[in-house]
Formats: C-alpha cells, structure tokens, sequence
C-alpha cells in the first residue's frame, strides 16, 4: 500500500486524544484573547499615569537637569512603575493561567523574584532606547521617525549579541550538552553546519516552563543552540537530532538578520503612525505633553503597544515562513521526518495543532503543528528510505 501523507498526519494529531486537543485549543485560543486585553492594560495605565500627572510631579522634581539624565530618568521611572502597576495582570496571564494549564511548575516566589529582575532590565534598556528616540525628535524634527529604523535595528542586535551572555544567564543555567550519544549525535550536526560545537547548549528550561522547547540566540561569536531540559528528557536521540537540525536552520539560513531588518522596517512605520497621529491620542487621554516630551511617554507606549497588536499578521507571517524553512532544513540535512513529526506533536499540548485559516492567519508564529507534520510526511512520501 502507497504511504498516504494526510493519513499518518492525521494519526499523528490524533493520537493526542480528543481531551488534550480540546485542551490546548482552549488555551491557545484564551491566550489569542490575552494580546487585546494587552492593550486594554496599556490604555488603562496611561490613563492612571496622564490623570495622576506621575510623570508630571517627576519631571518637576528635576527641573534644572540636562535633558539626557532628566529624559532617562522619566523614561526609567514610568517603565519600572508601569510594570508595576500591570503585576497582577502579568501574575495572571505569565504565572496562574500557565499553571492551572500545566505549562509551568515554577513556584510564585521564583517567579516574582525573575519578574523582578526582567523589570529593572527591561526598565533600563527601554529608557536607553526612548531617550535615543526623544533625541532622535530633538534632532531630526519631523523627519526623526525614518531614522528610527536605524535606531531599532541598533538596539535589537545589541540585545542580541548581549542576551547569550549577559541577560539569559539571569534567568536560567547552560552549560554544554552532557557527553554521550546525544552530544555525539549534536556535535557532527554543528560541524556540517558550520558551526562551533560549543555553541550547542542545555539549560534548564523547566524552571519556567514545561514546553517542549529549544531556540537559537545571539550573534555572531556570541551565538549559540539551546535545548531546553524538557526536551532533553522528553524525547528520543532521533527528535533531539530533528529538533536541533531545525535550529541549525534559523543560524544557518540567517533568519535573525531577516528578523532584525523586518523589525526595523516595522518600527520605521510604527513610528510613523506615531509621529502624525500622537497629538489627538494624547488629547483623548487628557494629556497636554508633546510628542517630543518625556511626559508623554505613557500615551506613546499605548500607541506602540495597539500598532503592535495590529502588525501581528506582518510579524506572524514572516516568522512562519522562517520556521517552515527552518524545518525543511532538518528534513533536508537530518532527514528524519517521523522524528520531526514526533517532535512537533509534543508542542502541540500548547498550541492548538488545528486552527482555523484566519486564527493562524493572525495569531500563529509558527505554522500549526497539523501544516507541519504534513510537510513532513510529504517529505517522507518523497524521499522513501530505499532511494537513500
């Protein structure tokens, strides 16, 4: 009998059983809901900050100071403050909604203590960058958002080439992938890539969550692979070969440069959009602070925060066909598509393998799991083991 790609892909997703399917449509689908309420959030605070005139009572304190320590000043306070302000939202939606759906088994005091640090960080590198941008308004007036392309892709790549050495480690444990068959297997796999072994690592990926999970991150001599231990202990020498020729793939076919040059384009346009419709948002909002004002931070993190939203099908989409690549460089240099399919069914107890085409559409960064494992076993029908 003919191998029939639609029924091992059907048999793949089906032997989830019908409650874990139910299951993770229902998750996926209430965190589709979670990037609305986003925004609702972000509304909400500016209006705290704008009626309360926080950032008002701050900014006359330091009255008298050069613009680059007032400007970082503002800027850090509101972001430190506004995080938190939406704790309980991010306790909800990071922390007991993942728990109560089994997808994380970190402790609340764990958790707190890693928000904790990811607020002072993200605090200080978010004023680094708004005071780039408030400069970028001073100096390049009303033409100041085309630059902020160039601004946006210096920020990402610098928290790129920063992120393997100085804020990951914060947050989790590497350290090289155990010697034995598995790091045997991995290491041949970096070579014909190109690639240093020693940039292949495992960390404990469990602290913060249950997700079968690995990833590529950094840049240049600070790039590196990542297997979480979830996926370590998880799966078979054949899905942990499958899974990291997948990441090879995002490194080997550049996909990070793509990512931060999208980015960039993107914050051109969000800016923009910024620059001609700032003035009647923050009029709406009460607020009295020019585009240009620190002031007026609040109102323009809402506008960033909504433009974001409404780009998800931009971002979704390229990042979808970077992760179909990515998978058809496994196939093509690792060739084990049950292996892949396997793999790819274990992520599906967090993402709904079934979508409909508009929910995938917008809200998926990554093909459903369903598309993916039919692309492997067309793969499969293709390139039968005796023509090997």
């Amino acid at each position: 009998m003919a191998f029939d790609p639609a029924a091992a892909t059907a048999a793949y997703i089906d032997a989830l059983g019908p409650a874990a399917l139910a299951k993770a449509a229902a998750y996926t689908r209430g965190g589709e809901w979670l990037g609305l309420w986003d925004v609702v959030v972000a509304a909400l605070v500016a209006v705290l900050f704008v009626r309360l005139r926080i950032l008002d009572c701050l900014d006359a304190r330091l009255a008298g100071r050069g613009f680059v320590l007032r400007t970082l000043l503002v800027c850090a306070a509101f972001l430190l403050l506004s995080a938190i302000v939406a704790l309980p939202w991010n306790l909800y939606q990071d922390w007991w909604r993942e728990s109560a759906y089994g997808r994380t088994s970190q402790p609340l005091g764990d958790w707190l203590a890693q928000g904790a640090i990811g607020m002072v960080f993200a605090a200080l590198f978010g004023a680094l960058f708004f005071l780039g941008i408030y400069a970028l308004i001073r100096r390049a007036g009303r033409r100041w958002w085309i630059w902020s392309g160039g601004l946006a892709a210096f920020a990402i790549s610098l928290l790129l080439l920063l992120a393997p050495v100085v804020v990951e480690p914060l947050f989790n444990d590497y350290r090289p992938v155990p010697a034995g068959p598995v790091r045997d297997a991995l290491v041949v796999q970096a070579q014909q890539a190109g690639i240093e072994p020693g940039r292949i690592f495992l960390y404990d990926g469990s602290r913060q969550s249950n997700n079968f999970t690995a990833n590529v991150s950094g840049l240049g001599h600070s790039a590196r692979i990542a297997i979480s231990d979830v996926a370590l202990k998880g799966a078979s020498l054949d899905e942990v070969r499958a899974v990291t020729g997948h990441e090879i793939g995002h490194y080997v076919l550049g996909h990070i440069w793509i990512m931060i040059a999208v980015f960039s384009l993107l914050a051109i346009l969000l800016f923009f959009l910024a620059d001609r419709l700032y003035a009647r948002v923050a009029r709406t909002f009460g607020s009295a602070a020019a585009i240009g004002d620190p002031r007026g931070l609040p109102v323009l993190m809402f506008m960033l925060t909504l433009f974001a939203f409404l780009a998800q099908p931009v971002r979704n989409g390229l990042s979808r066909y970077d992760e179909s690549a990515a998978d058809a460089y496994s196939l093509r240099t690792v060739n084990l598509p049950d292996a892949l399919a396997s793999a790819l069914v274990k992520t599906a107890e967090y993402r709904n393998p079934r979508p409909n085409a508009a929910e995938e559409f917008i809200f998926y960064s990554h093909p459903s799991v369903e598309r993916r494992v039919r692309a492997a076993m067309e793969w499969k029908a293709a390139h039968p083991p005796e023509s090997q």
